[in-house]
């Protein structure tokens, strides 16, 4: 049942941002920011983390989870931390998959040979 649930709310939040991308005339830079920016709203308000709980991957993985996760290691520094856990917080909590991020992106870059698309 774990897997279904990670698979429908996953799966919204695609379809969601599909229509988004045919229906609107924003860029898929501005849809993830946005995802990125409601996450962080959304477990500000405390709506976020009930969900991230009950759906498991399927609301952590995507964009809005990166948000999610931000804000959880904002949450978390602040009380250690106090003031400098603002700053520093989000940072330490997303560093695997900021770190996986860059690395992949430039494993990628290596392998393959970019060129124009003209």
């Amino acid at each position: 049942m774990d897997y279904v649930k990670a698979f429908l709310v996953g799966g919204v939040i695609c379809a969601l941002s599909q229509i988004l991308i045919d229906r609107t005339k924003l860029t898929p830079a501005r849809i993830l920011t946005a995802y990125v920016v409601a996450g962080v709203v959304l477990t500000a308000i405390g709506v976020y983390g009930p969900l991230v709980e009950w759906a498991g991957a399927g609301a952590s993985v995507p964009l809005f989870g990166f948000g999610y996760t931000l804000a959880e290691g904002v949450k978390s520094a602040i009380s250690s931390d106090g003031v400098l856990g603002i700053f520093l917080g989000g940072t330490k909590a997303a560093a695997g998959g900021i770190t996986a991020a860059v690395l992949f992106g430039l494993l990628t870059a290596l392998i393959f040979k970019p060129a124009d698309k003209s």
